[in-house]
């Protein structure tokens, strides 16, 4: 299970110029992972306006537990934290402070889209010290790319939509592609919901069993809440189903 609750950060998963008007201050989102119905652990996503450096910004802080028999053989306690710029929807700051088992990651990523750079901290060993790293336009950490998504309006979540995007992940750059394959009627603990159905295409290898492994559904409204995730794996396959919400700026409309 090594880094899966952040292969899933990344796919709770964009760019738009809504300015992330559709978040509300003090949402917050669980998912429950599970294999079947084994629960492996939850993730939670919360938001928070704030100034950061003068400027509008919405806080965003995810956490990744796992749980019960899971934890007792392998133990889960990650952080990520980002500052988004409420006009621009890039991030300004990035945490990524991990544990996973017996892997430790913890760094810090300052910004710079004025010249399309990063300044990228080693927390762990303070030794290593900073390094400026030349990035990309348009840019997104593994928060960030995720309200970047949710602020799309309908027109632009359309079926057949693909949407191409650089995400900063530990040390790297990746390029992700998602494509909106259609709409499909998803039941949850809170009754069935009308959803997009996303597909992320991800680099086959070492996890993902193919090239288009993983699956993502959110709600087809003004919200765009993750309602599942599904990823066929190596080992099996792995499920994060909505379990709370609150605070969310539109009616979620269940049946």
């Amino acid at each position: 299970m090594k880094r899966l609750l952040s292969i899933f950060a990344i796919f709770i998963l964009s760019f738009s110029h809504a300015q992330l008007n559709n978040i509300a201050d003090g949402e917050s989102i669980t998912l429950r992972i599970h294999y079947g119905f084994l629960t492996a652990g939850n993730a939670t996503l919360a938001t928070k306006k704030v100034n950061y450096k003068g400027e509008p910004h919405l806080y965003v802080k995810g956490t990744g537990y796992t749980s019960g028999a899971v934890k007792a053989f392998f133990k889960v306690e990650d952080l990520y934290e980002s500052y988004i710029n409420i006009q621009t929807e890039l991030p300004s700051f990035y945490v990524r402070n991990v544990k996973e088992g017996s892997y430790r990651q913890h760094f810090e990523t300052t910004f710079n889209h004025n010249n399309n750079t990063l300044v990228l901290t080693d927390k762990k060993t303070p030794a290593n010290g900073s390094k400026t790293i030349k990035s990309v336009k348009g840019v997104q950490d593994m928060l960030s790319c995720f309200y970047y998504l949710r602020s799309k309006t309908s027109n632009e979540l359309k079926t057949g939509t693909v949407i191409n995007m650089n995400v900063w992940i530990d040390d790297e750059m990746f390029p992700f592609q998602l494509k909106v394959v259609g709409t499909e009627n998803m039941k949850t603990k809170f009754g069935t919901i009308n959803c997009l159905k996303i597909i992320p295409s991800v680099k086959s290898g070492r996890v993902f069993k193919e090239k288009e492994g993983v699956t993502m559904w959110v709600t087809n409204d003004a919200n765009h809440v993750p309602v599942m995730l599904k990823a066929e794996l190596a080992v099996g396959s792995l499920k994060a189903s909505l379990d709370s919400y609150k605070n969310v700026k539109y009616p979620l409309k269940f049946n």
